[in-house]
């Protein structure tokens, strides 16, 4: 069935990888932006494109009015650096605030646009990062670390994750728990780093990254989309991996030298608990249940094959 499907947030990596994938499937697309320049960014992808605010609830009842969707997908971050500045893992706080806001606020504007234009299904973002439980197995959708056991500059990150699944969860929909990008826009930073020996092995690196393609995040999202899918679903490929294994690969698909190795009390006084926690604490994430109930098929299940694909 052909859809009209409104992409909050279709100027980034993720957008641009998603609006393309449901313009293929015959869908019609809106895609918003903040900024009037990057209307030709997503005109280019397929999509009709609108600026907004995701925290201006007029400007979103007006996009979402305007577009009369039958569908929202919720992708609004503000983690680039135009919108965030550099990556400051010392202060995750602060430098995630303005993307807090969209999972809390922007998430009511968002809903509250639906409700008033009868939309009757929402797909939202969340994430399966640093957020994964300490101990057991793969953790599943019902695994996830309470916000209460992270440390107070991540508790804030955490509570409007929760935010969102709960909401969204409540009003009928699907939220998309993806893992760390990569792919085209998604890692350019990070192999920058490894090539320069900037990005160093933390520790034993015992903490484990469970990775998704840009491509495969997006399929998951129109399976989503088009099954009107209801509930929380990890989005992640099929090979949770240490850091030790996958920080060394990258490097050698990247043509750069081994990282190196520092302990972790300096990579505390660097970079903070957070950047340390990634490295050295967390499990794997599992992809079953959405593999299971949107009939998800990978076409990079492995990070493996992935980086060397996309270094190639």
């Amino acid at each position: 069935m052909i859809m009209r499907v409104f992409v909050a947030g279709g100027a980034g990596a993720m957008g641009r990888r998603l609006v393309p994938q449901l313009v293929a499937r015959g869908h019609q697309v809106t895609a918003t932006t903040t900024s009037a320049a990057k209307l030709g960014v997503v005109e280019q992808l397929g999509a009709q494109g609108v600026v907004m605010d995701g925290l201006d609830a007029v400007s979103v009842g007006e996009a979402v009015g305007a577009a009369r969707p039958d569908a929202i997908v919720h992708q609004m971050t503000a983690l680039s650096v135009a919108h965030a500045g550099k990556p400051d893992f010392k202060h995750p706080d602060r430098w995630a605030a303005p993307t807090i806001r969209l999972r809390t606020e922007g998430t009511d504007h968002l809903l509250a646009a639906a409700e008033a234009t009868g939309v009757s299904h929402v797909v939202a973002q969340s994430l399966a990062t640093w957020n994964a439980a300490r101990e057991g197995g793969w953790v599943t959708e019902d695994d996830l670390l309470p916000p209460e056991e992270l440390s107070e500059k991540l508790r804030t990150s955490a509570e409007a994750l929760r935010y969102v699944e709960d909401v969204v969860v409540k009003a009928g929909g699907a939220v998309l728990r993806y893992g760390p990008f990569y792919g085209p826009g998604a890692t350019d930073d990070q192999v920058k780093l490894v090539r320069r020996r900037k990005f160093p092995l933390v520790g034993g690196g015992n903490g484990y990254f469970s990775w998704v393609h840009l491509d495969d995040a997006a399929s998951a999202t129109v399976l989503a989309v088009e099954q009107k899918a209801a509930g929380v679903f990890n989005i992640v490929d099929d090979e949770p991996a240490p850091v030790s294994a996958w920080l060394p690969y990258l490097a050698a698909c990247a043509g750069a030298k081994r990282p190196m190795n520092i302990p972790t009390w300096l990579a505390r006084l660097l970079a903070g608990d957070m950047a340390v926690a990634m490295m050295t604490e967390g499990l794997g994430f599992s992809n079953a249940k959405a593999k299971r109930e949107l009939g998800w098929q990978l076409r990079y299940p492995s990070w493996r094959q992935g980086f060397k694909e996309e270094l190639a």
